[in-house]
């Protein structure tokens, strides 16, 4: 196989030019698609949450006399 801009490589056997195809026999026209039915968009609906949240989603911070502020538990000496 010989590069274009390599002078220096040589011609590899079985590299040689293709031997010419048989033309491919026409297939007949193709008809056009059907134009599509259009879909009816479903109406959506707002979910309520479960728990209360606020203006960014999240939940609202409860305080929970089990934890402390950083949501671990609070030990207690009974």
């Amino acid at each position: 196989m010989r590069d274009k801009k390599d002078n220096a490589t040589f011609d590899l056997p079985g590299f040689g030019p293709a031997a010419p195809l048989e033309p491919e026999p026409k297939a007949p026209p193709v008809p056009l698609p059907r134009p599509r039915a259009r879909r009816v968009a479903v109406r959506q609906e707002q979910l309520e949450l479960l728990a209360p949240t606020d203006a960014s989603g999240l939940p609202v911070w409860q305080r929970d006399e089990e934890l402390d502020v950083t949501g671990l538990p609070v030990w207690r000496k009974d």
